[in-house]
């Protein structure tokens, strides 16, 4: 079953078990799933690495709104948010750990040669691609910036 089958699953079981928050939640997902399946050149057609990135620009919307909320004392709109985004993390492949991912960056800057903060770029570059999906593009950042400064 691929995501936009769980998804659509999902939805009928949050209605029937009225889950106001995940129903929201999931098909404000199929809506943006809905969306990328018919956008010009799609066919139709969206691969479950497609709904990943989707689910996972959702998420970071989510935290990066909820953080903002706290930020304006809006801690009831904040929650709202942070629960949107647990149930959206459920989709998600299982995140790396700080000292997971510290492991793997240290073996890319030894890959790339890097050795100064000069050579972030080159880092970066590969460490997105190997770590999408599995890391949040500002854990990464944060961590090469700290092992190469």
């Amino acid at each position: 079953m691929d995501l936009f089958d769980r998804v659509s699953e999902d939805i009928k079981n949050a209605m029937r078990a009225k889950d106001k928050v995940a129903l929201e939640t999931l098909r404000n997902v199929k809506k943006f799933f809905i969306e990328a399946k018919t956008a010009p050149g799609a066919n139709d057609t969206l691969s479950d690495d497609a709904a990943l990135k989707i689910i996972q620009k959702l998420v970071k919307q989510g935290k990066d709104a909820a953080e903002i909320y706290v930020k304006q004392g809006r801690e009831d709109l904040a929650e709202n948010e942070l629960a949107q985004v647990k149930v959206m993390e459920a989709y998600l492949p299982k995140q790396m750990s700080p000292e997971e991912l510290e492991a793997a960056l240290k073996e890319i800057i030894a890959e790339v040669g890097a050795e100064g903060a000069k050579d972030m770029g080159k880092v970066m570059g590969v460490a997105s691609k190997k770590l999408a999906g599995i890391a949040e593009g500002r854990a990464i950042s944060a961590k090469v910036k700290e092992l190469l400064g």
